[in-house]
């Protein structure tokens, strides 16, 4: 890093108390040294970088950085403050503060600064010089990588000569990794115990932040600056995609990161080593890159958009689940007149049941009122990340407001998008984009969608949305029971795949103006969703001799997965035998969903398995509509394992259940 710092660069007495002024102090030393150009222009593209994502690292340290026409070479500032200033950190203040300025364009430059140095500021020992050190050459010195010749002690001390050093150790590998699944319940953690474990297997240093409806926690800021290269394995859209920036990665579905780990580590070595950085991932703000959230989005445009929309529904399964089980509670509690009841605001008596079912009903239709709203908005966040939050929200609160219902919510969560996505291409003067991503584009963007659903495409989806709300409440007989079919084959075929998505997609979506057709067509998505684990862990049970050792471990665990509608435990039987385990299981899937179909089964709540049985229509029928679909394919999944066995010799075990060969 020679050249970038010099000694005029550092200033070891920082008296700046403000992100903003720490960043103009030490900007004015870039201006007097010849490497900043116009002072107010610099400082805007460092404060749009900061509002995009704080720069504070844990450990005391603030890295404030951007790429900017007013640079004129990559340049590094240095400022020590004894007292802290803020830049976000979780952990506190930053003492030590990285000013990085690279010319616009030099993408390289800006990289290479920004990961050597943070690859430094992970050894305590070199922070720990830097706080200690009193000379500004000599801190220069430092950060530049030279060695600083250690001050000749007054007294003559004896020092132990080091033995001679061997040849170092290479420096590992380092990929960071992002996993994440609609649920965020299954593939998203499967995804990232793979990475894990083929990394160990390469010798690569891999950290991992799991994504999922459920929340994630950030993989520290310095950890990311430090990798090599990033791989993605997601369903849903990358949260926070910003913050790669500049780095090599690998773009792809979760079920790869279950199932091809090694393939993905040597991808992303092999992009490392050609220097390939993504297009999105270059380190430019959304408003700046003209692409937004969904640029880094590989494949084609069938697959952006099924990840589009599974984005939206993994941000409104959580509101789904808790409007849906606390209407149910109050179903059960105070019987279906309970949603009639007075606003409980103003009439509530504490020892009447009527009034506890009357306060449940009314906040889970409360929660079920965002439904809309929250599947448009982040639907818009996937397309184009932050700025597109507000125009989706705006359009699918207009979709609610003309009719147009959970279709609405799609076609406006898109349009939002779109228009943000638009907008974003326009280039615009520097000082305006701090300004782009907050105000500008959420107000155009918002006219825009505002002005097709209410004008243009309202009305049309509100009736097709109509159509499809009554054509669901008039299924019965053999149209109920078909539809049960293809929706149970749907959620068995790929086990939390593709299809399997798209059939609980609908399902879901159908809860966000629940009627009695929709609450049937959820109940035999679940239902089927439940068979393939129960069934793989029934035949595990009555025909050991069929499975391996590792099978019939995977089997004890199937049965707690299926009970909690966690489809994706059957994956292992079927990643090791897909010919006779997928079309045995879509089999019982299929039962399962016609059968539950038939009996009329309902359910409000998107998840739960056996868990919320007492609150489904017909729980009875339910559960036997699961048995049975169970039943179908253990019977197919041992006839056929069996016919195998008729041709070699099956395994014996020794008496300690181990599988030992015939």
């Amino acid at each position: 890093m020679s050249e970038l710092i010099t000694a005029d660069l550092v200033d070891l007495d920082l008296s700046a108390e403000t992100k903003d002024a720490a960043a103009r102090s030490l900007a004015g030393r870039m201006v007097e040294a010849g490497r900043v150009t116009d002072l107010d222009g610099f400082l805007a593209d460092v404060a749009a970088r900061e509002a995009q994502m704080p720069t504070g690292l844990d450990g005391g340290i603030g890295i404030p950085h951007c790429r900017s026409e007013h640079v004129t070479e990559p340049t590094l500032a240095f400022g020590r403050s004894a007292d802290g200033i803020d830049f976000g950190a979780p952990d506190g203040p930053a003492d030590l503060v990285f000013l990085i300025a690279a010319p616009a364009g030099a993408d390289d430059d800006h990289l290479t600064i920004l990961s050597g140095l943070a690859r430094r500021l992970m050894d305590p020992g070199f922070t720990g010089a830097l706080r200690a050190e009193a000379d500004p050459g000599a801190a220069a010195a430092l950060i530049r990588g030279e060695e600083v010749p250690a001050a000749a002690p007054e007294d003559p001390v004896t020092v132990t000569p080091e033995p001679e050093a061997t040849d170092a150790a290479p420096e590992p590998f380092r990929i960071v990794a992002v996993t994440s699944c609609p649920t965020g319940i299954a593939h998203t953690y499967m995804a990232a115990e793979s990475l894990e474990a083929a990394a160990r297997a390469e010798g690569v240093v891999l950290d991992v932040e799991t994504q999922g409806s459920a929340g994630f926690e950030r993989l520290d800021p310095a950890v990311i600056a430090a990798a090599d290269a990033v791989i993605w394995a997601h369903d849903v859209d990358v949260r926070e995609k910003a913050r790669f920036g500049g780095k090599p990665v690998v773009d792809t579905g979760v079920k790869a990161g279950i199932n091809r780990p090694a393939e993905l580590i040597a991808e992303a070595r092999r992009k490392a080593e050609r220097g390939e950085i993504s297009r999105f991932a270059d380190g430019r703000d959304e408003a700046e890159a003209g692409t937004g959230g969904s640029a880094g989005a590989s494949g084609h445009f069938g697959v952006r958009l099924r990840t589009y929309l599974m984005s939206g529904v993994s941000y409104m399964v959580p509101f789904v689940a808790a409007g849906g089980l606390l209407i149910a509670l109050s179903f059960a509690i105070g019987g279906y007149e309970i949603a009639n009841a007075k606003s409980v605001a103003d009439h509530f008596v504490w020892g009447e049941a009527a009034s506890w079912a009357a306060l449940l009903n009314q906040i889970g239709t409360a929660a079920f009122g965002f439904l809309v709203p929250v599947l448009a908005g982040y639907i818009a966040y996937g397309m184009a990340d932050r700025p597109a939050l507000v125009p989706g929200f705006v359009g699918g609160a207009i979709a609610l407001t003309i009719d147009a219902g959970f279709l609405g919510g799609l076609v406006a969560g898109l349009l939002a998008g779109a228009a943000v996505m638009a907008i974003q291409r326009v280039k615009v003067h520097p000082t305006l984009r701090g300004i782009m991503p907050v105000l500008v584009i959420p107000l155009l963007a918002s006219i825009a969608v505002g002005f097709l659903m209410f004008i243009v495409v309202g009305k049309p989806i509100a009736s097709l949305q109509n159509a499809l709300t009554d054509w669901l409440n008039g299924l019965s007989g053999s149209n109920a029971v078909i539809l049960g079919v293809v929706l149970g084959l749907m959620m068995c075929f790929d086990m939390g795949g593709p299809l399997n998505k798209v059939a609980y997609a609908f399902a879901v979506g159908g809860l966000a103006d629940p009627t009695p057709g929709s609450l049937k067509v959820m109940a035999a998505v679940m239902a089927a969703g439940m068979v393939p684990p129960l069934a793989l862990a029934l035949a595990t049970t009555v025909r050991r001799g069929l499975f391996t050792a590792t099978e019939r471990e995977n089997g004890r665990a199937a049965w707690v997965l299926g009970a909690s509608f966690i489809t994706e435990g059957a994956i292992p039987f079927a990643a090791a035998d897909p010919l006779r385990v997928i079309p045995s299981v879509m089999a019982g899937g299929a039962v399962t969903g016609a059968l539950s179909m038939a009996f009329g089964c309902t359910l409000r709540a998107p998840h739960g398995g056996v868990f919320v049985v007492p609150l489904i229509g017909e729980p009875f029928l339910y559960l036997l509509a699961i048995a049975a679909g169970t039943a179908v394919s253990t019977a197919l999944v041992v006839v056929l394992k069996g016919m195998r066995r008729t041709s070699a010799p099956a395994p014996a075990e020794d008496g300690s259940g181990v599988t030992v060969a015939a």
